[in-house]
């Protein structure tokens, strides 16, 4: 089986209607660190305003999308530290694009763009201890795992742990 092909490029306004869906989808909110709805009129800002310089914003988001030119994802580093050369690494895949190795990729590229292009030390992930399939991908990917957080997440019924897992250059 062939993989397929991703391209990391960046947030456009044409992408605000998939933004809205993936950003406002409570399914990720319990694995992230939101848990409030974003407007329409707020993420167009946010489009239209970041400067494209993760020294200015402190984070860069990016587009996944395939060789049809469909999104399929979004990825981000976020919590950019400079002095300490390091990002928190997040990452969001279409349900209809799970499964199909494009998150691998998405990792993979990110991965890259961070060492070769932001010169980072390490960046890291905190993924829910119950998240299996994420655990899977960035153990795969190369992340060494470490610290369980307890009681980390709370989904509005119940605490969940989280596992740091860091990538080091």
């Amino acid at each position: 089986m062939n993989d397929p092909k991703v391209n990391l490029r960046a947030m456009e306004p044409e992408d605000l209607d998939e933004l809205y869906t993936i950003e406002n989808d409570r399914e990720v909110w319990n694995v992230g660190h939101t848990n409030v709805p974003y407007s329409r009129y707020a993420l167009h800002d946010y489009i239209a305003h970041q400067q494209a310089d993760i020294y200015a914003d402190r984070q860069v988001r990016l587009i996944v999308e395939n060789d049809e030119k469909q999104l399929v994802g979004i990825v981000d580093l976020v919590n950019f530290d400079p002095q300490h050369r390091r990002a928190e690494f997040g990452i969001v895949v279409k349900q209809a694009f799970r499964r199909m190795g494009y998150g691998r990729l998405a990792v993979e590229r990110l991965l890259h763009y961070a060492q070769h292009v932001l010169h980072l030390h390490q960046v890291y992930v905190l993924v829910d201890a119950g998240n299996h399939e994420a655990l899977k991908l960035f153990q795969q990917s190369g992340f060494q795992e470490g610290t369980r957080l307890k009681d980390w997440l709370f989904d509005g019924k119940s605490y969940h742990d989280v596992r740091l897992m860091q990538f080091f250059f």
